[in-house]
């Protein structure tokens, strides 16, 4: 046995590829998604608002459903099978969303929805169950941090089939891809089962536990009355838009539900639960300001940033797909106005756009390409694969300083790592904030570098929190909820992702650019001082209980 499997059980290999693949198809779809709701030629020609707003509600409902599908798999299913589940109704998504049209948008992304429900927080659950016994036990953050780094992988190189698919092709092609990379995945699991099946057991619940019934009574079907009565019995937006009212106020009886375990715990369970809540509540911060590379980040690469490259690396990368051509057709866009913002008035358009291509609109009109000629852009989308490379060639950089710094006693606890991945993360947002104050962005592009600057600086402070909170979960959780404390997890993920939308479509509303992201800084610091002012007593339970 090598030295590395000493450490590692060998159904990390099965966990890490499987993952590895059902990221590859769920960050495609991800990474195209705005892209296709806006786009008129092909796509949904959505204003940019509504499909941010779409792509953060997606994005928060994508993360709510884990709280169903991690206590169905903790009670009845067992973790295997609930990760069978989830990744077949996951890979009929994406391939259903290759369907042109409202009908097969709306029934995929449901399918998205409940699958990642059944699937996300169970095969975290069977990894952190791997590492149970003493063998493996203190490798168990190691072990997280190269499982997120499967998940990057995927998540690196699905964005070059995109942008392949749906320039060489168009959107069907590049979805159907996706459910491809998902249905590979479930065949690699079903073929190393055999590794992982140890680790999927079934804890029997607690006589003060919730049964399954009353939670889907209690729980879950408020959950769909609130967020129907908020979505159409509330008069006016009191959150910004229908979709935000819904998902916000049906949370509410989530929330309620994660309270009740706590509130109704014995004494040892409660520190335990209380600790995870705590983190779990300021952790939303991250989760709103990082998923704005779905929606903000994305949209400052496809306007704001210079996609354009030398002449003589064009033909390496044609062939690859990863060129976009854009023209100066009208027709061929929505009509946009000074401050980029989608005119529904032809004759409004004719007396304010600046040009018909948001990427023209702050680039020198010397600059265009003549009438009848198109020009080649990087895929707006490739942009989506730095933060995975980064995670990539980092996670093992970080693995190493941490075990550098564990050798000598001053390795970080959990709950400062998280801290710091907080501070961190607002630092990221200043580097955005930098590319707005030393570029006119209204007249001139900036350069690709700051993109690729502030998704470096993200992307330690992910690593600092994501993995680890992972971990945390796993090592402390009361044993026989495990799976749904990891939805917990993953509500704050909802939670926060959702917000991320929120705050994203509320972009046009800043002239100044820059002030966007001051505020996502603030949030960061707010989040990160909450975290350091607990510490202490967060380490206290997590070295009880871990």
């Amino acid at each position: 046995m090598s030295k590395r499997e000493a450490k590692h059980p060998k159904g990390l290999r099965v966990l890490f590829f499987t993952e590895m693949w059902e990221r590859f198809g769920y960050y495609l779809m991800l990474g195209i998604l705005a892209l296709y709701l806006m786009d008129p030629k092909g796509g949904m020609g959505l204003p940019k608002a509504e499909a941010y707003d779409i792509v953060g509600t997606y994005l928060g409902l994508v993360y709510l459903t884990p709280f169903l599908g991690g206590l169905l798999a903790d009670r009845i299913l067992g973790y295997r099978k609930a990760i069978l589940i989830g990744g077949v109704l996951m890979g009929l998504g994406y391939l259903g969303l290759a369907i042109p049209g409202y009908t097969a948008l709306w029934t995929s992304l449901l399918l998205i929805i409940i699958g990642n429900g059944f699937f996300k927080p169970n095969i975290s659950t069977l990894l952190g169950n791997l590492y149970s016994s003493d063998q493996y036990k203190k490798y168990k953050d190691a072990g997280y941090n190269f499982f997120y780094m499967g998940i990057n992988i995927g998540a690196f190189v699905c964005n070059f089939v995109a942008a392949y698919m749906r320039n060489a092709y168009g959107w069907g092609y590049a979805f159907a891809a996706a459910g491809i990379g998902m249905f590979i995945g479930l065949a690699w699991f079903l073929y190393g089962t055999r590794h992982i099946k140890e680790a999927d057991v079934i804890k029997p619940a607690n006589e003060a536990d919730m049964p399954v019934s009353k939670v889907l009574l209690y729980v879950f079907l408020p959950v769909l009355v609130v967020g129907a009565l908020a979505w159409f019995a509330i008069p006016g937006n009191i959150l910004g838009s229908d979709s935000t009212d819904a998902f916000i106020f049906g949370c509410v009886p989530v929330v309620i539900f994660y309270f009740s375990l706590w509130w109704k715990a014995d004494k040892n369970d409660k520190k335990q639960i209380s600790a995870l809540l705590a983190v779990f509540a300021v952790v939303i911060v991250f989760w709103a300001v990082f998923k704005q590379n779905a929606t903000a980040l994305t949209g400052f690469a496809e306007t704001y940033t210079d996609r354009q490259i030398p002449a003589k690396i064009q033909p390496v990368l044609k062939p690859f797909g990863m060129l976009q051509e854009v023209d100066t057709k009208v027709d061929s866009f929505p009509k946009y106005d000074a401050y980029f913002r989608p005119l529904k008035d032809v004759e409004e358009y004719k007396i304010k756009v600046l040009s018909p291509n948001p990427y023209f609109q702050n680039l020198p009109k010397d600059q265009w390409p003549a009438e009848g000629q198109k020009l080649d852009l990087i895929s707006t989308e490739v942009f989506q694969s730095v933060n995975p490379f980064f995670i990539v060639l980092l996670t093992p950089l970080l693995v190493a300083f941490f075990a550098f710094l564990r050798t000598r006693g001053k390795e970080p606890s959990t709950p400062a790592k998280i801290g710091w991945g907080l501070f961190i993360t607002g630092l990221s947002t200043l580097v955005m904030a930098a590319a707005v104050n030393f570029n006119d962005i209204t007249t001139m592009k900036a350069s690709a570098w700051w993109l690729i600057g502030s998704y470096m600086v993200v992307t330690v402070g992910e690593l600092c929190l994501s993995p680890i909170g992972l971990s945390l979960v796993s090592k402390v959780s009361p044993v026989r909820i495990t799976s749904l404390m990891m939805g917990g997890w993953f509500l704050s993920t909802s939670i926060g992702n959702k917000l991320s939308g929120v705050l994203a479509s509320m972009w046009d509303n800043y002239d100044n650019k820059a002030y966007f992201f001051y505020v996502n800084f603030a949030a960061c610091m707010l989040a990160a001082l909450a975290i350091f002012a607990m510490i202490k007593w967060l380490r206290n339970i997590i070295n009880q209980h871990s």
